[in-house]
């Protein structure tokens, strides 16, 4: 009996929004591309807690005397520099100047531990450092050269520990001769557990760094009618990571909208910084926003008459937590977005019009970006109104990770489409919605946490055989990192035992707060440790 052929699914889907035209010379950076966009800003970027700021004259000045003056430190065309710096208003200084300079930034947490960094050092070839003055002496033991930066402009121009740095802020621009940067060059290699395994170095290159400018930042702008050089925003998620950098380091500099740095998230503070600046955007991850809808209702909603939007990203919401925020703060617009250091925080955006408010969407694709969904378990492509795994393919996406060719097979197929893990509704409409994650990554108050780095350390301990870590859902901090431990025969190593042994080789953040001790660690056919059994676990516990 023959059977008459099956209908050709439809292409995968573009974004629905116009396409935007990106800049074709390739010797066109990302610094210079950002300068280039006129506006009518004044401030750039303000200390929230002092009030000293940098205004956006200043800021090219200063930009272009880091610039001159690691040259003259002997960075050259390529070479990495290191910025393990909290927030401050001199991160985007020293991460746009060494990109000015023909240098490639890499950027890891303050909090990290010696043996971490050593890692990441050894991995990108660092060449210079710029630290918090509390991490110099570590990185000059491991034999980079690091300046100390200071937290604000106030300490910059009188402690004697700056000095180093006050020098390269009053270097003449003209001795500098700058090397020609193409968009293809690298300019960032950034650090993510990708969908599995330990934390790779993503390189992001130049013409990725104007794409999150144009596609995600200076297009959401765009689609409001006020004017972005009077927006205040306020920076207390992390510049290190990709969805602060693309922000507060990047795309809102070339709109002229104000910056409020924050160096560390606490609530009362920040509803004490939006009053005080008049801040009309906040940027959170889940954890904050939950922290922040807490605190108003404590205060009963007053305050916080100048917030326009709140902006969630980074991990997956609640209904519960949208629905309380919304109550709370009726009067502030709420959107959903998406992105992945891999794809340079571009992915998709939410939008909300008066008609149409779709709280729980990650909002539809960005321009120039294309989408398809797979059935991750047989790997077909599946038709819009579909669940299965996210792929993304545009010109954000990056350029490959650092020293690994097989992962990067891995992650971008031939056809150049990025798999991202993530499994996602894709509706009639175009609108996502995040239903689960296959990535093997825990994201606890923000931060990406690669379980594979964690049991990397726990496996050298003599009285641990097998470990696996995984992540346990917990409403303050998003999920928390849990080990399951298979002891030695004979061992009687406790769960303290084996929470401090972590604790003293890992940042803070990356320590487990719970251990559960097994006989066995549940993995499949080809020893892929199996996560869900793992969680299933955790469920069954409480």
């Amino acid at each position: 009996m023959q059977t008459s052929p099956r209908a050709p699914l439809p292409p995968p889907p573009h974004c629905k929004h116009p396409a935007v035209d990106l800049p074709s010379d390739p010797l066109n950076d990302a610094v210079s591309h950002l300068f280039s966009r006129a506006h009518g800003g004044s401030t750039a970027l303000v200390d929230s807690p002092s009030g000293s700021s940098i205004s956006y004259s200043e800021l090219r000045s200063l930009v272009r005397c880091i610039a001159s003056g690691i040259r003259s430190m002997g960075v050259s065309r390529g070479d990495v520099v290191l910025l393990q710096l909290p927030n401050s208003v001199y991160y985007p200084v020293v991460f746009l100047g060494v990109l000015f300079s023909g240098g490639v930034v890499t950027t890891m947490n303050p909090l990290s531990s010696a043996s971490e960094t050593r890692r990441q050092v050894s991995d990108c070839n660092v060449r210079l450092a710029f630290a918090s003055s509390d991490k110099c002496e570590m990185l000059k033991a491991l034999g980079v050269p690091a300046v100390a930066v200071p937290e604000d402009v106030r300490s910059a121009s009188r402690d004697r520990e700056f000095v180093e740095f006050r020098t390269l802020l009053s270097r003449k621009f003209e001795s500098f001769e700058r090397p020609i940067v193409k968009q293809q060059d690298t300019a960032a290699i950034v650090y993510s557990s990708g969908t599995t395994g330990v934390s790779k170095g993503v390189m992001l290159t130049h013409g990725n760094f104007i794409a999150v400018c144009e596609l995600f930042v200076r297009f959401e702008a765009s689609q409001y009618e006020y004017p972005t050089s009077e927006n205040v925003y306020l920076a207390v998620l992390p510049m290190f990571h990709i969805y602060g950098m693309s922000l507060f380091v990047l795309g809102l500099l070339s709109l002229g909208s104000t910056v409020v740095v924050m160096r560390r998230f606490d609530p009362n503070e920040v509803v004490k910084a939006i009053d005080r600046y008049g801040v009309t955007h906040f940027p959170v991850v889940p954890p904050i926003l939950t922290a922040l809808t807490r605190t108003l209702k404590v205060a009963n909603g007053s305050g916080l008459r100048s917030l326009k939007q709140v902006s969630c990203g980074a991990a997956a919401l609640s209904r519960k937590s949208i629905e309380d925020f919304v109550q709370t703060f009726p009067h502030v617009d709420f959107i959903q977005g998406y992105g992945m250091t891999e794809s340079t925080a571009v992915g998709t955006r939410g939008f909300n019009t008066e008609k149409c408010r779709r709280y729980s969407s990650i909002g539809l694709l960005a321009p120039n970006m294309q989408a398809k969904v797979l059935d991750w378990k047989t790997g077909s492509f599946l038709p819009p109104g579909s669940s299965g795994e996210l792929l993304l393919r545009g010109p954000a996406i990056m350029k490959g990770y650092l020293n690994n060719v097989d992962a990067t097979r891995l992650m971008i197929d031939e056809d150049g489409w990025l798999h991202t893990g993530d499994i996602v509704h894709f509706d009639q409409d175009g609108f996502l919605h995040i239903l689960d994650r296959v990535k093997e990554i825990i994201k606890y108050k923000g931060f990406q946490i690669a379980p594979a780095d964690l049991e990397g350390v726990l496996i050298t301990h003599p009285d641990i055989v097998d470990v696996a870590v995984t992540g346990a859902l917990d409403e303050e901090s998003g999920e928390i990192p849990v080990a399951f431990v298979v002891r030695r025969i004979g061992s009687n190593i406790s769960e303290e035992a084996v929470m401090d042994y972590l604790a003293a080789q890992v940042a803070p953040y990356k320590k487990v707060r719970k251990v559960v001790f097994t006989s066995s660690i549940p993995k499949s056919a080809a020893g892929k440790i199996l996560r869900r059994e793992l969680k299933k676990s955790l469920t069954s516990r409480l």
